[in-house]
């Protein structure tokens, strides 16, 4: 009993330890605009919750794009639009209202029909609104799509600058790279707009070099073009997601990239449009968790995520993670008390201990993660699938170390009735261990055979695969080896040797993930009978 309650003690300490080194304040650099100072220009999109551009039904009314602009026009004097189509033909007036300017796009497809009407609306707009565009961005990324050839790109801007005010200047926006590709499309615009994302390069660059990466790309393209505007039409970095390499989305990260740019372009009298002001949840159906946390305000509450200058915290909830881990912690002690044969040696608390510590920690990170990692019923059920198993898996570890019960083989729970086990500890511990290895290894082979998009589920599977493997070092079992666990595995293994190469090893939410699969193999690896 005193070895359990010192246990405890300890294991309350590091949790609490950790969740203050997670949740401390990353200093930021200066503010780089001054008091009053506002962007150039943001990236805008009015969609919330389950709105979205791909649904023709969708109209966004007046009185929600106003509510954005009262929160914007503190920000910004520019709203860059992408389309005039699903009730984005009002925003000029609305922006006349709150003293905004607007880089107003028209959105190319491949689509002629739509094409026209994008245009029609489009020209329409600046012949109705010349003092409030400040410019025309005729197509977005169109190329990169591959969408559109280069000519017709060319021709469908000229024909556009024909029906505009001189004033009023044109051009085109995409991926540095396709500028390049396509020089000789700089002739038809008025200034060149790049779009420089250092998270989606090929070669992803980490955050700290993120600044850096977006000057030298921009002093490149302006070698390229000599005589023409470069226009930053795009740059910014997501709050939450996968890790891409070395390149980590977070609060901080974010923080620290947008202001880091803002300060080299003020430097240097450089214009730039951020995107984006909100968080966009429809775009997680196109590119995962990282797609919908590109905003400065976030999608539902439509607050700023951090203010310029001041310290930012990665988890800003820590207080509440850390008791809430010590708490997890103390319903493991409590388990493992309450099923004790006799008093344990000290090193089944010491493996105890050890769970809740790998249960305690990432539980707060598990549960945190569920509203923004899921998305749509699969999205959710998946996710609320994996938080229960790293619920369920240290208290019944931790118990069944205590009562001396082991890892059971699969066909012990599943097999034939004469042959399962009658142990209610043994059965619990073997139906996790089922779960846990059906979701790991949908979530190994996901990251194999489609990774780009999928989160790495590095906190959940710790909190369950670590207790599982602790036990079955702790308790050791008798009987043959299991050809289902066996199989199962080896799937893990070989999915690891994939995906750590392939993430890089400057990613560690893969490394961490990887981790946790080969503890999961370990413990599969010598499952056996159960003691019943």
């Amino acid at each position: 009993m005193r070895w359990g309650i010192s246990f405890f003690a300890l294991s309350a300490a590091v949790i609490a330890a950790a969740w203050a080194w997670l949740g401390a304040p990353v200093t930021m650099p200066h503010a780089p605009l001054a008091p009053g100072e506002k962007l150039y220009c943001v990236s805008y999109a009015p969609f919330r919750a389950d709105q979205t551009p791909f649904d023709p039904t969708t109209h966004i009314s007046a009185a929600q794009i106003e509510e954005d602009f009262v929160r914007l026009a503190k920000l910004t004097d520019c709203v860059r639009t992408y389309s005039v189509e699903l009730g984005l033909d009002q925003v000029p007036a609305i922006a006349r209202r709150h003293g905004l300017k607007v880089m107003l796009g028209i959105w190319l497809s491949g689509e002629r029909d739509k094409n026209r009407i994008e245009i029609e609306t489009g020209v329409n707009l600046v012949n109705k609104y010349p003092d409030v565009v400040r410019a025309v961005v005729v197509g977005n990324e169109v190329l990169l799509r591959g969408e559109m050839s280069e000519p017709d790109l060319a021709d469908t801007i000229r024909a556009v600058k024909t029906r505009i005010p001189a004033s009023v200047p044109v051009t085109y926006a995409d991926v540095w790279e396709f500028w390049l590709r396509n020089a000789s499309l700089a002739a038809a615009v008025d200034f060149v707009t790049i779009h420089i994302l250092p998270y989606w390069e090929d070669f992803p660059v980490p955050a700290r070099d993120a600044a850096t990466h977006v000057d030298t790309i921009r002093r490149r393209v302006a070698a390229a073009f000599p005589g023409k505007d470069i226009l930053i039409g795009e740059v910014g970095w997501p709050s939450a997601g996968r890790m891409r390499e070395g390149a980590l989305p977070s609060p901080a990260n974010q923080a620290r990239v947008i202001q880091d740019v803002l300060a080299f372009a003020k430097r240097d009298n450089v214009n730039v449009n951020v995107i984006e002001a909100f968080d966009q949840p429809w775009k997680r159906a196109l590119e995962g968790t990282v797609g919908g946390h590109w905003g400065l305000l976030d999608a539902y509450a439509r607050q700023f995520k951090f203010q310029w200058g001041d310290a930012v915290s990665n988890h800003p909830f820590w207080t509440w993670e850390a008791a809430g881990g010590v708490a997890f912690a103390m319903l493991i002690f409590g388990a493992a008390f309450a099923s004790r044969r006799g008093e344990p040696p000290m090193r089944i608390w010491i493996a105890v201990s050890a769970t809740a510590i790998a249960g305690g920690i990432p539980i707060g990170w598990t549960i945190a993660n569920i509203p923004l990692e899921s998305y749509g019923l699969g999205g959710w059920m998946r996710s609320l699938a994996m938080a229960a198993v790293a619920l369920a898996a240290p208290a019944a570890a931790a118990a069944a170390m205590t009562a001396g019960v082991g890892v059971p083989r699969f066909s012990a729970i599943v097999g034939p009735v004469a042959s399962r086990v009658r142990e209610p500890l043994a059965r619990l511990a073997g139906v996790v261990l089922i779960a846990l290895t059906l979701l790991a290894i949908q979530s190994a082979l996901g990251l194999v055979f489609d990774p780009r998009y999928k989160d790495f589920p590095f906190a959940p599977l710790t909190a369950a695969a670590v207790p599982l493997l602790l036990l079955g070092l702790t308790v050791r079992s008798s009987g043959v080896r299991g050809a289902a666990e066996m199989i199962a595995a080896a799937v893990l293994v070989l999915s690891v040797i994939y995906i750590v190469p392939n993430e890089g090893f400057a990613n560690w939410q893969s490394l961490w993930t990887c981790a946790a699969l080969i503890a999961l193999a370990v413990t599969l690896a010598r499952a056996r009978g159960a003691k019943d």
